[in-house]
């Protein structure tokens, strides 16, 4: 990532000391960019930072390596939690967590198709992995995809309609919570111009679901004291799940304005719904 000073006149000094605030914004490498995990910085911490090679693409970084001779300018890259070495990362879980058996459901209908040995061997969107833990049977009409956890019954819903028009809404509109801002304040953009008080008004965003080089578009309207909103995005996401930070973006530009992150809320309307759902069916069944 890179800074910048924000230019504009004095009423956008930092109000506790004389210095100018400071922006944020992404490196021109997009794989490399860690500025998903700098969105929640002050602009005290900021100003006590330096990010020296932030403006550079990484093959440059190796050319200024290698220019000056640098003990590991023929390092390979770290990839993944470079931390673990080579133990596996369920291994990993498992030393720390250990397991924690439950139900696999199908999230449409209700029906127990496998056993997980802990929640926090899955996460919303996955794919890979999730037949070992499948019941035969059920494995043959996959593929499967993890689409919500329920804590507190230890319950993994999975379904293999993941794709179609079912999980459209849940793809794509969350709410979150704990919003912050790299400038200590909303945009400007985000207030309404009309009528007094705190009114929001929705705003369009580049964002970031995940770290990596994608963006994504979507709306964001903040709700009350703007701790919190709501975001509708322009295409289904992979997996929205919640504790996870989703980063603003100005449109068309690589600032980084802040974050939110995913709340719960995203999950228990999930479930709401799959509850009805279920009860209308046994209802049927009846």
């Amino acid at each position: 990532a890179r800074l910048e000073d924000d230019d504009n006149d004095d009423d956008n000094k930092d109000a506790s000391s004389s210095k100018k605030k400071k922006r944020l914004f992404r490196a021109p490498d997009p794989v490399k960019d860690q500025s998903y995990f700098l969105c929640a910085l002050t602009q005290h911490q900021l100003s006590r930072v330096l990010f020296p090679i932030g403006r550079y693409q990484k093959s440059e970084v190796r050319e200024l390596a290698s220019h000056f001779q640098l003990p590991n300018r023929d390092r390979p890259d770290s990839q993944g939690l470079c931390f673990l070495g080579k133990v596996r990362f369920d291994d990993f879980l498992a030393s720390y967590l250990g397991n924690r058996p439950g139900d696999i459901v199908d999230a449409l209908n209700g029906e127990v198709v496998g056993r997980h040995k802990g929640l926090w061997y899955h996460t919303v969107g996955q794919r890979k992995g999730i037949g070992k833990v499948l019941n035969p049977l059920a494995t043959a009409r996959g593929p499967w995809y993890v689409v919500a956890k329920d804590q507190k019954r230890d319950i993994v819903y999975v379904s293999n309609r993941y794709e179609e028009e079912d999980f459209a809404r849940a793809r794509s509109e969350f709410e979150v919570e704990d919003v912050r801002w790299i400038s200590g304040e909303p945009p400007a953009e985000c207030r309404s111009k009309e009528g007094h008080g705190i009114d929001w008004e929705e705003v369009r965003m580049d964002m970031k679901i995940r770290h990596g080089p994608r963006i994504v578009q979507g709306a964001l309207l903040l709700k009350e004291d703007g701790s919190s909103g709501g975001i509708t995005l322009e295409k289904k996401d992979g997996g929205l799940a919640p504790g996870q930070y989703v980063v603003f973006y100005r449109i068309s530009t690589d600032e980084c304005l802040g974050a939110g992150v995913i709340s719960e809320r995203h999950w228990a309307k999930f479930l709401q719904n799959y509850e009805e759902l279920s009860t209308e069916e046994a209802g049927v069944l009846k």
